[in-house]
């Protein structure tokens, strides 16, 4: 019925099909087939012939009325789609555990808005299992998380890679015998701790430390079990946290030694009171990704935000690649 509103609405305008066929590029009995065609389907005619200029019929009104409000919505559908491919409007919905929310997330979008200032941006911040049960009810576009989401749900982008430091109080008597595997912040920060001259500490001379640990379930306190138990021992836990930066800051107190993500120290200010630990095994290495449902539709917004992903992962390799040699201890 409104498939050939346009030709209906020019005659109307004109009140010609003579002036309106010139206006639409083609020929006034082509027009007047047309026209003619809309109003067998409708069953009524839209025009009065016999009057001059044309005049509408009640029926013409109606349609006319409709028309209107049809080209209405078309037109501002196609606002809004001009907005959203100019990336003018949007929304993106990010999610991360409390390190990621802290210390990850706020750069990135600043990054984002300084290139698409019109676009909304919420974060939330919540435990894996949180942000696991939001991202798979559409509430975020994207997760942030070191832990492995089902791959048949979700698909990923890597972010960065990640190692689990030890952290101890420069006060414990052990650290006289490990001086050469001892790192400073700035080894840390600037990431040089990661060449082979570096080497991981023997785990099993802290055997005798108290530990800060994060609460049971938490994978970075899963990675340090194991990493004791490789080692050769349990660790003596006096006290359980549920937050990295807090079981740092624990730390920090010389109360224990803690394990602690090297993105959280790199973005710290340093700790006197502490001295820093490389560790070997597979448990102190995990990745970061960004994780997203596999079969949800990707936004322009979406996919700017994996662009800047992807920006910035190269940033961090091309750094971690291009170290300077580090001298032996």
């Amino acid at each position: 019925m409104f498939t050939w509103k346009k030709y209906v609405y020019e005659v109307y305008r004109e009140r010609s099909f003579t002036k309106a066929a010139q206006n639409l590029y083609i020929s006034q009995p082509s027009l007047s087939a047309r026209i003619r065609k809309i109003e067998e389907s409708i069953g009524v005619p839209l025009f009065d012939r016999s009057t001059s200029p044309l005049q509408l019929t009640e029926a013409g009104k109606v349609y006319i009325e409709a028309a209107e409000e049809i080209f209405k919505i078309e037109q501002r559908v196609e606002n809004d789609m001009n907005h959203l491919n100019n990336l003018e409007t949007g929304h993106l919905s990010l999610g991360g555990s409390n390190l990621f929310s802290a210390y990850i997330l706020p750069p990135l979008v600043t990054k984002f808005k300084q290139r698409f200032p019109h676009v909304n941006i919420r974060l939330t911040e919540g435990n894996t299992a949180q942000l696991e049960e939001l991202l798979g009810n559409n509430s975020l576009d994207f997760v942030i998380d070191n832990y492995h989401y089902d791959h048949l749900l979700y698909d990923r982008e890597l972010y960065c890679s990640e190692n689990i430091l030890l952290a101890v109080p420069k006060n414990a008597n052990i650290n006289r015998e490990l001086s050469r595997y001892q790192l400073s912040y700035d080894d840390v920060k600037n990431q040089t701790y990661l060449r082979p001259e570096h080497p991981a500490v023997p785990l099993k001379a802290f055997s005798d430390l108290p530990f800060i640990m994060l609460s049971p379930g938490n994978d970075t306190r899963s990675r340090g079990e194991r990493l004791c138990q490789k080692a050769g021992f349990s660790p003596n836990i006096i006290l359980e946290l549920e937050q990295q930066s807090t079981a740092y800051m624990a730390a920090s107190t010389q109360l224990g030694a803690t394990f602690i993500s090297d993105i959280l120290v790199r973005q710290l200010p340093s700790f006197e009171t502490l001295v820093y630990y490389k560790l070997e095994g597979d448990a102190a290495r995990r990745q970061v990704y960004f994780y997203y449902k596999t079969h949800k539709f990707k936004t322009r917004v979406m996919e700017e935000f994996i662009t800047l992903i992807h920006e910035q992962n190269d940033r961090s390799s091309h750094v971690a690649g291009s170290l300077p040699p580090v001298s032996g201890r």
